[in-house]
């Protein structure tokens, strides 16, 4: 299976198992991305980094950046090539919109469903977003977000959990691009922070 394809899903997969070294985080959800990048058989660092990897850097967990969205379906949309930042492609369709509040403002952001989803996640949505802590604080590319789909049309939108792509670790990885459609004229300070090597 190609990265591209398979990256959206990983973070997903490897994020709700258990570690056994877990290292320093303010949420449970922090310290499993510390394990998963201190553990050699799962983490996207290069030999180097690896081996004087003591943390990831995040921003503080703030509960306003937990919101609730309204999902709205669009079951006709049509499949198309997500570029990434190779020459690899992901189809994908827009799942639907998830409209919602942050800091008092209205926003909105497509969702995407993969049209070959990894086994046993064929409820997965992908959410990537821009924002204004791009280039500054966070990684200009953009980061991701990963839902299910709700049985209603109600869905939790955690920007706490906002990860960076693989590629910002090691350009050896095929990363979906954030569609510029995706922007928030916000900053959103919440999520892992953008990768500076080593501490």
């Amino acid at each position: 299976m190609r990265v591209a394809k398979s990256l959206v899903v990983l973070f997903f997969i490897v994020g709700c198992s258990d570690s056994k070294q877990p290292l320093t985080g303010q949420t449970e959800w922090q310290k499993a991305q510390n394990a998963i990048f201190k553990d050699a058989t799962r983490s996207p660092l290069t030999k180097t980094d690896l081996e004087q990897f003591e943390g990831l850097d995040f921003f503080p967990f703030d509960s306003a950046y937990n919101v609730k969205a309204v999902l709205e379906r669009t079951p006709n949309s049509e499949w198309f090539k997500m570029k990434t930042t190779t020459e690899d492609v992901t189809e994908e369709r827009v799942y639907g919109i998830l409209k919602f509040h942050l800091k008092g403002q209205p926003y909105k952001l497509n969702v995407y469903q993969s049209k070959e989803p990894v086994e046993g996640f064929q409820d997965y949505l992908f959410l990537p977003f821009l924002d204004n802590t791009n280039g500054e604080s966070t990684y200009g590319g953009g980061r991701y977000i990963d839902l299910e789909i709700p049985e209603r049309d109600n869905i939790q939108i955690d920007f706490n959990k906002a990860y960076n792509p693989y590629c910002a670790y090691n350009e050896k990885y095929s990363c979906p691009i954030v569609p510029r459609v995706n922007y928030l004229d916000i900053k959103v300070e919440a999520g892992l922070k953008k990768y500076a090597g080593v501490k």
